[in-house]
């Protein structure tokens, strides 16, 4: 149990003249959830309003577009950049103050990246012509998704080199819209002054070739944000918040912006009035595994070393981000390297958060696992969602109370079950929850030991099933008789997949195994049986079967199969779906020689795009060999044969081969027991493969059809 009392977190803040009643504020995000004409609708409003609801002290809009529509980088963002908008934005602040949330506009314009100027044939601003593309970040999108995402509709791009006039244009933009947030009640602005938009691209000398006052030394780079600043300050006066956010430093970018540069960026921002500085981080976007490498990190508190160096040279608040943890968070406030932190994907995870904290409840806090799901949606140029909140985006579909009170069966104790069945029970229906397996976790168990993030939804999921009244039972399997004496009101089927091995020539050899063979020999289930395939110690296999049977601490198998696994050196895995390039991950790391070979042209399916950037980057790190457009394929008994995408026949030494893929949707205990009568109701895998968002999206919608839930729009 978690004890930390999170005091610091937790306490007071300042912003200027803005108190703040704790130190959590809510990151500015791309989410698209305005309206398509870029007013505040509903939509945006309520999913603003749950934030608040759930004790954030601060909420930090996405971009708000100045000069909207030129300048905007994506579909249904929040305008700020004329009086008609005021309406829209008065309701989305009135909603916030109403649960005592403060909230700021993060005043933008997108420049170069400025992605709905490119779509829409506009010329995208910038201080000078950038340089080539160095790399192809769409190199991880799978073909579908090229197809469907926004950036393959633009035919060209005509950069428009700002003139003075411009430069003079843009700032009025800035102070014009400051005014509109006070008049609409906001409590304080942001100045987005990194990410590649228009004011960073000014900063940074990579993107900055000028020669007039407004390029060359830093004093110069900085002179068109440290403008905006004073023009806002003039408009908003001396009394309200004003503060703006800067990058501190661009990863993998040569020339470009380092931390030495974003520190005197700051000690220029504050000289010019702003009331505090938050810090964030950019990349050269041509280096797919960079986009979770700065600003969205996938390594949990990347950037508190960089803004602790701006803290230190500066008087003002500083504002922190990027997977950083509660625990975290705390001890850097209290040691004084931050003094706020500004969460973005774990709010979209729990909003209720905030309030956990302060209840004393932080192992109730629905924990983010850092799919990327979220911000993989805007690159499709979808509004943003959550893969483990299904309610996140979709706050203005007002729930109606549920019905209780009915006797449910949930069948399958993995995260589609689980979350079925805490939710029922939540509505105040008996639940029983069936698992015929020893404990409770199905495939997420595994997926767990592949992707440790993974493990924390596991916790969370065993953890809301053991206080809930549910009754668990194991060892059990789900008949029709069993459920005749149950005589449920309705059953909810969430066993999983079926993952059968795919007529690939040899798939019956000994050393061939299925995704499942190796889920149980890792989980030290069925040892004995899966011996023969491994050809491993009976005696050494049964003891860490049994441990493993005994505890659902998966550290303790993660930490055994880093000393010893029963397979050999040389792995084939047949499968570049998500689970094969996982295992390929998982093996590598324990110093296996790893190929993936597939037919698919592109590898990386059922991974959202942002993760897949980064592992398939990794993987070639790790020095494993993928083999898309592969035909043919067929195993022997120390190698597996293939046609590469060269039309070249190759043979891989492979001491053994894992199949990874083959998993199709398996109804048929669901048919079988609408056959005998029951309600049924179908969740997870079992309905095609839909990975962990399907599973939590799935027992949400059965639970409210159970439940008779009906989402009205407001």
């Amino acid at each position: 149990m978690n004890r930390t009392s999170y005091s610091h977190l937790l306490a007071p803040g300042r912003i200027g003249t803005m108190t703040l009643r704790n130190r959590i504020a809510v990151t500015a995000m791309g989410a698209s959830l305005a309206e398509p004409d870029g007013h505040c609708g509903e939509r945006i409003v309520r999913y603003h309003e749950a934030q608040a609801q759930g004790g954030v002290a601060l909420i930090i809009t996405g971009v708000a577009g100045v000069a909207w529509p030129a300048g905007a980088n994506q579909i249904n963002q929040i305008a700020i950049s004329d009086d008609r908008f005021l309406p829209g934005l008065t309701a989305l602040t009135d909603a916030v103050h109403a649960h005592g949330a403060k909230i700021a506009a993060q005043l933008h314009h997108g420049g170069l990246v400025g992605m709905e100027d490119m779509l829409a044939g506009r010329p995208i601003w910038g201080p000078s012509l950038p340089d080539m593309p160095t790399g192809d970040f769409t190199e991880a999108f799978l073909l579908e998704e090229l197809a469907e995402a926004p950036f393959s509709r633009i035919a060209n791009v005509t950069v428009h080199v700002m003139t003075r006039a411009d430069i003079d244009t843009l700032i009025s933009q800035f102070a014009a819209a400051a005014g509109r947030a006070k008049r609409a009640g906001f409590d304080g602005v942001e100045i987005h002054g990194g990410h590649g938009y228009l004011l960073s691209s000014f900063i940074s000398p990579k993107s900055n070739k000028r020669t007039d006052e407004y390029g060359g030394p830093l004093e110069n780079r900085v002179r068109l944000l440290i403008e905006v600043i004073e023009a806002v300050r003039a408009e908003v006066g001396p009394d309200y918040p004003v503060w703006c956010k800067i990058d501190s430093r661009e990863e993998g970018k040569p020339g470009g912006i380092t931390i030495d540069d974003a520190v005197r960026t700051a000690q220029f921002v504050e000289a010019a009035g702003a009331d505090a500085i938050t810090v964030t981080a950019y990349h050269d976007a041509g280096q797919p595994k960079l986009h979770s490498g700065s600003h969205t990190p996938h390594e949990p508190g990347l950037n508190i070393p960089f803004a602790a160096r701006i803290k230190a040279a500066v008087g003002i608040p500083v504002i922190a981000s990027g997977r950083i943890e509660p625990e975290l968070a705390d001890a850097r406030i209290a040691e004084g390297e931050i003094d706020f932190v500004a969460m973005g994907r774990k709010l979209l995870a729990d909003p209720q958060l905030p309030r956990k904290l302060i209840e004393g409840r932080p192992d109730d806090v629905l924990p983010c696992i850092y799919c990327y799901t979220c911000i993989s949606a805007i690159y499709l140029g979808k509004p943003l969602r959550c893969a483990v909140n299904p309610e996140t985006g979709f706050e203005y579909l007002r729930p109606t109370l549920p019905s209780g009170g009915k006797r449910v069966v949930v069948v399958g104790g993995g995260p589609g079950g689980m979350e079925s069945a805490r939710r029922l029970a939540a509505d105040g229906h008996q639940v029983t929850l069936l698992e015929q397996g020893k404990q409770l976790g199905g495939t997420l168990r595994f997926a767990a030991l592949a992707y440790p993030a993974n493990e924390r939804l596991l916790d969370w999921l065993r953890r809301q099933v053991e206080s809930a009244r549910i009754d668990v039972r194991l060892h059990t399997k789900a008949t029709p008789e069993l459920l005749h004496t149950l005589a449920p009101d309705a059953v909810v089927v969430a066993t999983g997949a079926k993952r059968s091995l795919p007529p690939i020539p040899g798939h019956d050899l000994p050393h061939v195994m299925s995704g499942d063979d190796l889920r149980s020999l890792m989980l030290g289930e069925n040892s004995q049986q899966l011996a023969h395939k491994v050809g491993w110690v009976t005696r050494t296999a049964s003891k860490l079967g049994a441990a493993t049977g005994l505890t659902a601490n998966l550290d303790f198998v993660r930490q055994a199969t880093r000393r010893w696994m029963p397979l050999g050196k040389h792995v084939v895995i047949i499968g570049g779906e998500l689970v094969g390039l996982e295992l390929a991950e998982f093996l590598s790391e324990r110093e296996r020689v790893v190929t993936i070979v597939d037919e698919d042209p592109r590898f990386g399916a059922g991974l959202t795009i942002v993760r897949r950037m980064r592992l398939l980057a990794e993987l070639k790190e790790h020095g494993i060999k993928m083999q898309p457009e592969s035909s043919d394929i067929r195993i022997e008994t120390d190698k597996v044969h293939f046609t590469d995408h060269q039309g070249k026949a190759q043979a891989i030494d492979a001491d053994h081969v894992i199949v990874a893929k083959g998993a199709t949707g398996d109804l048929a205990l669901a048919n079988q027991l609408r056959a005998e009568g029951f309600r049924i109701y179908e969740v997870g895998d079992c309905t095609g493969v839909g990975y962990i968002e399907g599973a939590m999206r799935g027992a949400a919608r059965a639970a409210s059809e159970i439940s008779d839930v009906r989402r009205l729009d407001h």
